[in-house]
């Protein structure tokens, strides 16, 4: 890819916090119990990929319509995570304090997504 293409997600704090997020259960995922790492790990690393990479996509997207609805997604799939966190502490894979520090995180990224999803939906009736 050229560097001379922009890539507007990246501006996006949504985008941004939700990467982070992503980097982090993706690690965090390594060390669960071997026979979880291709079940609740799997599922969460999918969910958390799935929040960032709709979020790129929506913003590939030519029509608000389309991007206001991949946007949708990437909020349905955050709030995957939010599950897959509270089984992964009720299980015993995760302390108290990594369930709230991730539950923070996920808060975090469900503002400015929450936001960008309402101020789109705005302009997309105006229109």
């Amino acid at each position: 890819m050229s560097q001379d293409i922009p890539l507007h997600h990246h501006k996006l704090v949504a985008w941004q916090r939700a990467d982070d997020l992503f980097i982090r259960i993706h690690l965090l995922s390594r060390t669960f119990p071997s026979y979880e790492r291709y079940e609740l790990g799997s599922q969460v690393r999918r969910a958390a990929y799935s929040v960032v990479a709709n979020i790129v996509e929506g913003f590939g997207r030519r029509t608000l319509r389309d991007r206001v609805h991949f946007l949708h997604i990437a909020a349905a799939s955050l709030a995957e995570v939010g599950y897959c966190i509270h089984a992964s502490q009720r299980l015993g894979y995760l302390t108290a304090q990594a369930t709230a520090e991730l539950e923070t995180e996920i808060r975090k990224t469900a503002a400015p997504l929450s936001g960008l999803i309402d101020s789109l939906g705005q302009s997309q009736r105006s229109s």
